[in-house]
């Protein structure tokens, strides 16, 4: 064990050296994100800087449980632990705000909808919904509106589409690239439709993010409780954990973090979301257009 112990320390320590010259020298240690502007308030957590404060969270509480107890697979468990936290907070984040931005399609699709029914053609309807558009999609509507001055409307509406990247807005710019193309006169009533469909798909979302937050409350009791009663035992009655002190505890400690890796991967499996694929707003789906 102390042979194991000697070289987790120093895997640590050359881990810290590496980080202080790399710091040093501004190398980054995580990928940057494309560009500013399409960072999401919800992913911002997992952007170089918050990883850093997370790498070293995780480094930091390894060395504490290693410290400690000794115990080598504790502080790898605790340190990845802390590592895997930050998907977890990131996903609830993330959820968040894809509702939101759902919400925020299904309110643009509404104004575009009222726009013409004050007897405003599709393009200048198009360019009174960005003066209000929902903070959620106000960068993407705002490009398009720029875009306006230099290409045209399906262009623009194709690189609205990709800009949006959902499936619901793919629904929406559709309808607006074929009421482009063939003048359809009944566009306002497909567009009401449309919001109630992506309202209805909002609903359906939040009635499942209800029941996850009832099985995510059970996971954080269950993990509380068997920290607690680990910390319990190690303060107050220490001789009933001698046993992982050797190699062959430590090899039993193995197994019961992989069951509780396991079962939070399984998690992660069973909560994510995945949306219909997307299906035309690529600029291939919008056919040629006469210029």
């Amino acid at each position: 064990m102390d042979v194991l112990v000697a070289l987790m320390i120093g895997a640590l320590t050359g881990a810290g050296v590496l980080l202080v010259v790399a710091g040093l020298r501004g190398n980054p240690i995580l990928p940057r994100p494309p560009l500013a502007e399409s960072v999401s308030p919800a992913s911002a957590s997992t952007g170089p800087d918050r990883g850093l404060v997370w790498l070293a969270g995780s480094g930091v509480a390894g060395l504490v449980i290693l410290a400690f107890t000794g115990w080598l697979v504790a502080a790898v468990a605790s340190g990845a632990g802390v590592w895997s936290a930050r998907r977890w907070v990131a996903r609830r984040g993330d959820a968040k705000a894809a509702v939101d931005r759902t919400e925020a399609i299904a309110v643009w699709t509404e104004q575009i909808r009222d726009n013409m029914a004050a007897a405003a053609g599709l393009e200048q309807a198009l360019l009174a919904s960005a003066a209000h558009a929902p903070a959620a999609i106000a960068p993407e509507i705002n490009r398009f509106v720029s875009r306006l001055d230099r290409m045209s409307l399906m262009d623009a509406l194709a690189e609205l589409g990709e800009d949006l990247d959902h499936p619901a807005a793919d629904l929406v710019v559709v309808a607006l690239a074929n009421a482009v193309r063939l003048e359809a006169r009944d566009l306002g009533p497909l567009l009401s439709r449309l919001a109630v469909f992506i309202r209805a798909d909002v609903r359906m979302r939040l009635r499942i993010e209800v029941s996850r937050a009832r099985i995510r409350t059970s996971a954080r009791i269950v993990i509380a409780t068997t920290i607690a009663t680990g910390v319990f035992l190690f303060v107050f009655s220490p001789n009933l954990l001698e046993a992982y002190d050797t190699f062959t505890g430590q090899v039993w400690l193995v197994f019961v973090v992989g069951v509780f890796a396991m079962a939070g991967a399984l998690m992660r499996q069973l909560a994510a979301t995945e949306y219909p694929g997307r299906f035309s707003a690529r600029r291939a789906a919008f056919g040629t257009v006469p210029r």
